[in-house]
C-alpha cells in the first residue's frame, strides 16, 4: 500500500497537483525532454560519426579511442559530477520562486568549474604518456601512441568542457533545455566538418588521422563551453549572473553538499569502468575496436535516456521547490516509462540489423564478426539501461545523491567488474562476456533505483 501511495502521490498532495490530471504533467515532461533528447542525439551523432571516420581510417586508431576516449569521458564525468548539485539547487530555487538564489548557485558553480578544469587538466597533460603505459600495459605501442596523440590535443580544452557541463545544467534547471540543443547543433557541425577534413586530409588540409579527430573534438568542446557561457551572461538569460553577490560562497557550499555523493558515485563508477576497460584490453586490438563500435551504438539508447533523465531531474526539483511532491513523483514515473519505450525500440533495431550497423564502423571482418555476436546482448540491455539512467537522474534532481551512490557501488563497481571478469576471462566468452557483465550491472541498478524511488524517501531530502 505504501508503494502504491508513493507512485500515485499522497492524498494530501492532490490539491497541489495538476488539476487537469496527468496529461499536462506529461506535456511538461516532454516539453523539457525533447530538446534534451535531441541534444543528446546530436552528441551521439557526433560520437558515431567520429568513430565511424576513425574506424574507416585505421583499426589501430579506433582501438586507441578505447583508451583515450575512456580517459577523457571518465575525467569529464567525474569532475563535472557537481552539475547534479547545480541542477538540483537551481531548479529547486526556481520552483520556489527564488531566482536570486538560483543565480548565486549558477554563478559560483561556473567559476568553480573553470578553476577545477585547470587543476585537473594540468597534471593529466604532464603525465600523459607514462600514465597510459601504467594503466594499459598490454596495449600495443601503436595503440598507445595514437591514444597519447589524441589526449595531447584534447586535454587542454577540458576546462571549457567543464564550463559547458555546468552551464547546460544551469539552463536545464531553469527550464531552458533548448539553448543547449542549439549550441550542440553548432558544435556538431563543427566537429563533423573539421574531423572529416583533418582525418583524411581533404580539400588541401593535412591528413592527421587520429590527431584530426582530436582537433575536431577539442574545437567542439571549446566552442560549446564559450557559447553556453555567453547565453548565461546575456541579457536574455533566465538568470542574472553577471554581478557577484555576498551569497555566492554559501550557494556553492549548498551545491557541493548535494553534489558530494554524486562526485563519489561518478568516481566509483569510473574506477569500475576503467577496470572494465582494462579487462577488454586483455582481449586484444580487435576486441577493443569492436567494443568502440558497440559503445557508439549503445550510446544512442544511453543518451536518449539521459535526455529524459534531464527532464525528470528538472521537473522533480521544480515541483519539490513549489511544494508539489505528488507531481514530482508522477513526473519521474512518466519520464522513465517514455524512456523505456524508446529504448526498447532502439534495442529491437540493434537486434534486427547488427551486421549492417557494424559495417558502418569497420571494414575488418574479424571486428565486424565480434561486434555482430555481441550486439544482441547490447539490445537486451537497452530498456534496463534507460530505466536505471532516468531513475538515477530523477533521484539526483531531488538531491538524493547518496541513494544513487550506493546503487552505483553495488552495480557498477562490484557486479560489473566481477561479472565481466567471470564471463569474459574465466569462462572464456570474450567480448560477449564483457557485455553480459555490463548488462547484469544495468539489471541490478534498475532494481535498486526503482525500489528506492518507489519508497519515496527522496521527497523529504533538503537541498
Amino acid at each position: 500500500m505504501g508503494d502504491l501511495l508513493d507512485r500515485c502521490g499522497h492524498p494530501e498532495d492532490a490539491v497541489k497537483s495538476d488539476p487537469d490530471g496527468g496529461a499536462p504533467l506529461a506535456r511538461e515532461v516532454w516539453r523539457l525532454a525533447w530538446p534534451a533528447i535531441t541534444h543528446m542525439f546530436l552528441v551521439t551523432l557526433m560520437f558515431l560519426v567520429g568513430r565511424a571516420m576513425i574506424g574507416r581510417y585505421s583499426p589501430t586508431a579506433l582501438a586507441s579511442l578505447q583508451i583515450s576516449g575512456t580517459l577523457v569521458w571518465s575525467t569529464y564525468s567525474i569532475f563535472t559530477a557537481f552539475s547534479a548539485g547545480t541542477l538540483a539547487v537551481v531548479a529547486r530555487s526556481v520552483g520556489a520562486g527564488d531566482r536570486p538564489a538560483a543565480a548565486q548557485a549558477a554563478r559560483s558553480s561556473l567559476l568553480f568549474a573553470a578553476l577545477l578544469g585547470v587543476l585537473v587538466t594540468v597534471p593529466l597533460r604532464l603525465a600523459n604518456g607514462s600514465l597510459l603505459r601504467l594503466l594499459f600495459p598490454q596495449a600495443s605501442d601503436a595503440v598507445l601512441a595514437d591514444a597519447s596523440a589524441y589526449l595531447h590535443i584534447v586535454l587542454p580544452c577540458l576546462p571549457l568542457a567543464f564550463v559547458e557541463a555546468i552551464a547546460a545544467a544551469t539552463l536545464q534547471g531553469a527550464g531552458n533545455t533548448r539553448a543547449p540543443l542549439y549550441v550542440a547543433t553548432v558544435g556538431n557541425v563543427v566537429n563533423v566538418v573539421l574531423s572529416y577534413l583533418l582525418i583524411f586530409g581533404r580539400f588541401g588540409f593535412p591528413e592527421l588521422g587520429i590527431r584530426g579527430a582530436a582537433v575536431g573534438h577539442a574545437a567542439t568542446m571549446s566552442l560549446e563551453g564559450l557559447l553556453l557561457a555567453a547565453v548565461l551572461l546575456s541579457k536574455s538569460s533566465p538568470l542574472t549572473i553577471r554581478a557577484r553577490s555576498a551569497g555566492d560562497a554559501a550557494a556553492l557550499r549548498r551545491v557541493l553538499r548535494v553534489a558530494g555523493p554524486a562526485f563519489g558515485e561518478k568516481a566509483l563508477y569510473h574506477v569500475g569502468f576503467l577496470g572494465f576497460v582494462a579487462i577488454i584490453g586483455l582481449l586484444g586490438t580487435e576486441a577493443m575496436a569492436a567494443n568502440q563500435a558497440l559503445l557508439s551504438l549503445e550510446a544512442i539508447g544511453f543518451l536518449s535516456a539521459d535526455g529524459f533523465g534531464v527532464a525528470a531531474a528538472a521537473v522533480i526539483a521544480q515541483k519539490l521547490g513549489a511544494k508539489r511532491p505528488g507531481d514530482a513523483t508522477r513526473a519521474g514515473w512518466l519520464a522513465a516509462g517514455m524512456s523505456v519505450a524508446l529504448a526498447t525500440t532502439i534495442g529491437v533495431t540493434l537486434a534486427l540489423a547488427p551486421r549492417l550497423l557494424m559495417t558502418a564502423f569497420s571494414t575488418d571482418p574479424a571486428v565486424i564478426d565480434l561486434g555482430v555476436k555481441t550486439l544482441y546482448i547490447a539490445a537486451v540491455a537497452q530498456p534496463f539501461m534507460a530505466y536505471a539512467t532516468v531513475k538515477g537522474m530523477a533521484l539526483r534532481g531531488a538531491g538524493a545523491t547518496r541513494t544513487v551512490l550506493l546503487s552505483t557501488f553495488v552495480g557498477a563497481l562490484v557486479v560489473r567488474v566481477a561479472a565481466t571478469y567471470l564471463f569474459a576471462i574465466t569462462l572464456g566468452l570474450g567480448l560477449f562476456g564483457v557485455w553480459l557483465g555490463s548488462t547484469l550491472d544495468w539489471v541490478v541498478r534498475s532494481g535498486l533505483l526503482g525500489a528506492a524511488y518507489a519508497r519515496g524517501r527522496w521527497r523529504g531530502v533538503r537541498v
